[in-house]
């Protein structure tokens, strides 16, 4: 019989972690919810069904682009 376990860790992080923390996760939200979008809009105008590698492409022009080129100031 297997027995699993939890542990918790605590994390402090520094002032400068915690800004690359807000700011990684503040680019996952905006990456999520452009790509959720640009899915429901395909599916619902198109009828078609976008797959991960399509979602892959659409973010890395979402990269290129000038005015989110914020998102290539944090780790992938």
């Amino acid at each position: 019989m297997k027995t699993e376990r939890a542990f918790k860790y605590r994390f402090y992080p520094t002032p400068e972690q915690a800004a690359l923390l807000a700011r990684t996760f503040g680019c996952v939200r905006f990456v999520w919810n452009a790509v959720l979008r640009y899915r429901t809009d395909a599916f619902y105008e198109r009828q078609e069904k976008v797959g991960y590698n399509d979602a892959r492409a659409f973010l890395t022009q979402l990269k290129k682009q000038p005015d989110t080129a914020f998102l290539a100031d944090v780790s992938s």
